[in-house]
């Protein structure tokens, strides 16, 4: 059966009654994530979890993978109206977004940003609907050791991209790979690292540790800092661009929408760094380098095209080769693993209906999105005039809600509330959390996958380096770990709503 077939089959999934509408809450969950700063799509995705349990598998990464998606769109919405992204990958769109606004062009702003990201949506399905299989048939040929090789070369990736030093993602990664092995041992059935205490026989699991470090602690950091966003008054209208518009929006959208692609397929790309890309490209190759950071359409339609297509092509790994791409695709996975499914190149073959079907609902969700969000600013921008406090407190509830949903544990609430504490920690002394989550939810592939091959190979080390393909990744990863040790200084820009 060819792709074109097999698309067709997964669009007959995704059109179910069922599959439409969490796929519609799905969007409309991830843009309210993007439009509110202080609850971002991976905590998203922790609350949420819980509430999937009862869905079949390919009804909840649907709504899930909505969220991811839906968050970019709902990103620009702030970044436009108020300057404040609501999501990391939307702080350069604050640049031109909001001078547009100010100019009294929020509507060609928003608009142009809703049909950019729309066409790179689209454009990255497609590339998601030819590379992923391609890739995965790839991946068939891979073995235990290769398998170990890549995963580690990806957290090295994950490592060197944090924005401070690399000695400290390290750490992180190392604190993660503990926490993910307390527990029973998958080889022999040992308890480690639990003291005695029952709770943690079946380890930690990663909704408590997702909502602590996402939810609680950036809620808990923003009650002391964050003032009530001061929303620009003025009327959002023709919002549809202009000719002119789509004239100097057409070959940055088409930009912005490759490097956005061809960026997300790599492990540890977060989305901010190619949109930052994306608008130093623009500028560099503008006739008007002067109308940038005053209210150029090109310094917002780069960038959103730009995000969108790197949240739909970071699918590729993770469906393909079961390797999560940031912290939200690493939550993902970990939903795909509690419903019974194992991300990797036997996915496409052993599930194709889950797989076609979450494509297609890809597709189907970015044109949910692109007839929704227009109607929906009004409503948008009213929630913004909520007082923070009462909305800090309102996301609290949910977390804690969320939390004990789980399994009906008071323990769950005590680690989300231990882990909401340690991620204020963590970034007060300049530590991230994205490492220690990836490593947190690789940590037993990890283990299985090295453990798998010193039986191979009766306890020696030369398999890595006898199989090819793990020789390379392993290569690369000492290469990685070297160029993060010797680097200067961190280069990128701080995740919140203030440039560098």
């Amino acid at each position: 059966m060819d792709i074109g077939s097999q698309f067709l089959t997964g669009l007959a999934v995704a059109l179910q009654a069922d599959n439409l509408m969490y796929c519609a809450l799905g969007v409309i969950a991830g843009t309210l994530v993007g439009v509110l700063p202080g609850i971002g799509p991976t905590a998203a995705i922790g609350l949420l979890l819980p509430a999937t349990y009862q869905l079949s598998p390919t009804s909840a990464i649907i709504m899930l993978a909505g969220i991811s998606y839906g968050a970019m769109y709902g990103g620009s919405i702030t970044s436009i109206l108020v300057k404040i992204p609501g999501e990391a990958a939307s702080v350069i769109t604050c640049m031109d977004g909001y001078q547009m606004t100010r100019n009294g062009r929020a509507g060609p702003a928003l608009g142009i940003a809703a049909f950019g990201s729309f066409i790179a949506g689209t454009i990255a399905v497609l590339g998601v609907m030819l590379l992923a299989p391609t890739l995965a048939r790839v991946a068939l040929k891979f073995g235990a050791a290769e398998y170990f090789s890549l995963m580690l070369m990806s957290l090295m990736i994950v490592t060197y991209l944090v924005r401070g030093s690399m000695i400290n993602a390290l750490i992180m990664g190392a604190l993660g790979l503990f926490l993910g092995s307390i527990g029973m041992d998958p080889i022999n059935g040992r308890e480690r690292f639990t003291y005695g205490f029952l709770p943690l026989s079946d380890g930690i699991g990663i909704v408590p540790v997702v909502i602590g470090l996402f939810g609680v602690a950036e809620v808990l950091e923003n009650i002391g800092t964050r003032t009530d966003l001061q929303v620009f008054k003025v009327k959002v209208r023709g919002l549809l661009p202009s000719r002119r518009d789509w004239k100097d929006s057409a070959f940055p959208i088409a930009r912005g929408t490759t490097l956005g692609f061809f960026a997300g397929i790599f492990p540890g790309i977060s989305p901010m760094i190619p949109t930052f890309l994306s608008y130093a490209i623009e500028k560099r190759l503008s006739r008007h380098p002067e109308k940038f950071g005053t209210g150029a359409i090109e310094g917002v339609a780069a960038p959103e095209a730009c995000n969108n297509a790197t949240a739909t092509s970071n699918f590729i790994p993770l469906l393909s080769l079961g390797i999560p791409s940031n912290a939200f695709n690493a939550v993902l996975l970990g939903a795909l693993m509690i419903y019974g499914l194992q991300p990797g190149p036997a996915l496409i073959t052993t599930n194709p209906d889950f797989f076609w079907g979450v494509i297609a609902s890809m597709y189907i969700g970015n044109v949910m999105l692109l007839i929704l969000n227009v109607p929906l600013i009004p409503m948008w921008v009213w929630l913004l005039r909520i007082p923070y406090h009462v909305l800090a407190i309102l996301i609290l509830v949910f977390c804690f809600v969320g939390a004990y949903s789980v399994s009906n544990s008071i323990y769950d609430v005590v680690i989300t509330f231990v882990f909401g504490f340690v991620g204020i920690v963590i970034k007060r002394f300049g530590f991230e959390s994205a490492p220690l989550i990836l490593a947190f939810v690789l940590a037993p592939m990890l283990e299985i996958s090295f453990r798998q091959s010193m039986l191979f190979s009766d306890g020696s080390f030369s398999i890595f380096v006898t199989q090819p393909i793990a020789l390379t990744f392993i290569v690369l990863s000492v290469l990685v770990l070297i160029a993060g040790l010797v680097r200067p200084k961190p280069v990128f820009v701080r995740e919140s709503g203030s440039e560098d």
